[in-house]
């Protein structure tokens, strides 16, 4: 699918179009086929290319080649982290209110005892209730996603992993949403585990990574040969993994150029709060090229099929819940339930202009105003 030059797409934190370096890179690799296993000529020429990926994807995060494993993506990344610490013994899991679903039903779906981590009004984990949480028996595997996909909130992941070390716990961080469009160094961050995903930051779909630091010790969930050094059963994706090698080493290059949009993101902001609406988690650090906001009343789905047939693409909240459009749980653990139904959130990425994000901005005020008015003929 070509997106027509007079649309404009702002739902990156959905998916990014794929860059022109990993479209490059995955044709490269589809020209010539071989399994990296395979000890030929061909099959260590594959097998660089894994490596070369690898060292890419752990030089955006600030870690050794040896660190990252390659799954399926996102989802499995996460999976890999928490069912491994089940594995490892960890008798209750410790999961942010405001964490995608892929980490909040793989978390349920263990068995163990999940505990909620609340948040407060801006969506900031509070840490005051995890030292308190932490003291309770049981070792704990702590969940905390680096941003958030829906508000683009920051969280202290770093202050988070200094309280479960104190207690041997285990953290793992998803920072899918997070890689490539702020700076990111594992290390400083203090996490035992976190997941990448390719098609955040301008890679394909169906290929992540699930980064892990020495005390992290990963049990495989799916067994057969030993590809990724007997951590990930199954031969590896080596076109999609050289696309996300080449996509994450262009995030690297663009940080600065993904910061700047803070400005266009702002200023969005201040027009939609002159119509009304609420942004949410303005009080806190936020991804540059996220903004949530909504406007009670005016429902998020209404928004959604406005600006699409304006020819602009956002979405209402997370875009995995099979296109289902239903009241944000991140909003309502931010105690807002009353905007819940109406959030709307606008993500932009690698390829976004500042004229996408005014066009935007001109196409809901538009739709807000086209709603006002038949509403006030209706009274």
């Amino acid at each position: 699918m070509t997106m027509s030059r007079a649309s404009v797409y702002l739902d990156y934190n959905a998916t990014a179009p794929i860059r022109p370096e990993a479209r490059g890179a995955l044709l490269h690799a589809l020209e010539a086929p071989a399994n990296p296993s395979s000890v030929h000529a061909a099959g260590r020429a594959a097998r660089d290319v894994v490596e070369k990926a690898r060292a890419q994807i752990g030089a955006l995060v600030g870690v050794p080649a040896g660190s990252v494993t390659f799954v399926s993506g996102g989802t499995e990344a996460n999976a890999l982290a928490i069912e491994s610490a089940k594995a490892a013994g960890f008798s209750r899991i410790i999961v942010g209110a405001t964490e995608h679903d892929a980490v909040l039903e793989t978390a349920k779906a263990t068995g163990l005892p999940v505990e909620t981590w609340p948040v407060d009004a801006n969506g900031v984990a509070h840490l005051p209730w995890l030292e308190a949480d932490l003291k309770a028996p049981g070792r704990a595997l702590v969940c905390l996603m680096l941003a958030n996909n829906e508000t683009g909130v920051i969280q202290p992941v770093a202050q988070a992993a200094a309280l479960v070390r104190a207690v041997d716990g285990w953290l793992h961080v998803d920072a899918v949403q997070a890689a490539g469009k702020i700076a990111i160094d594992f290390s400083t961050l203090g996490a035992d585990t976190m997941a990448l995903s390719a098609h955040k930051l301008g890679g394909p779909q169906g290929v992540g990574a699930l980064v892990a630091g020495t005390r992290a010790l990963l049990h495989r969930r799916q067994h057969g040969g030993g590809q990724e050094r007997g951590r990930r059963a199954g031969t590896e994706n080596v076109a999609g993994i050289a696309a996300f090698g080449a996509a994450a080493d262009a995030a690297s290059r663009d940080l600065a150029s993904m910061t700047a949009q803070a400005h266009w993101r702002d200023a969005l902001a201040e027009r939609v709060k002159a119509e009304g609406a609420v942004v949410l988690g303005e009080g806190a650090d936020r991804l540059p090229q996220t903004l949530c906001f909504a406007s009670e009343g005016f429902g998020s789905e209404i928004q959604v099929m406005n600006l699409d047939l304006a020819g602009v693409m956002v979405s209402a909240g997370s875009a995995c819940s099979s296109g289902k459009v239903k009241a944000s749980r991140v909003v309502e653990a931010m105690g807002r339930s009353d905007l819940a139904p109406c959030a709307l959130r606008v993500s932009g990425g690698w390829a976004s202009t500042q004229d996408d994000w005014i066009k935007c901005g001109d196409a809901w005020i538009a739709a807000w105003k086209r709603i006002g008015a038949r509403r006030r003929e209706v009274a």
